[in-house]
């Protein structure tokens, strides 16, 4: 239950500031956390666990950050589909 709340945690601050960052349109909060969650488990596909073991980061750092990249990845393909291009 725990990695649940921590992977929803992580999600929706990934999708949240994935938004702020490069996004022209505003999405809900809902949208923000699938958005971050999805963007996890693309970043995870992407990076494995390359932040973790090549370059030394804390493993909540490297989840942050891999949900990050995800999530802008996820964001792109988003505003692609809408039409609009990432700020």
């Amino acid at each position: 239950m725990t990695n649940v709340l921590v992977s929803i945690l992580i999600g929706g601050l990934a999708g949240w500031l994935a938004d702020k960052a490069f996004s022209r349109f505003s999405l809900s909060l809902w949208v923000q956390i699938l958005l971050g969650m999805l963007g996890g488990v693309v970043g995870g596909w992407l990076l494995g666990n390359d932040l973790e073991t090549v370059l030394g980061f804390p493993a909540i750092v490297s989840r942050c950050l891999t949900a990050f990249i995800g999530a802008i990845v996820v964001l792109g393909v988003v505003a692609l589909i809408k039409g609009n291009k990432p700020a």
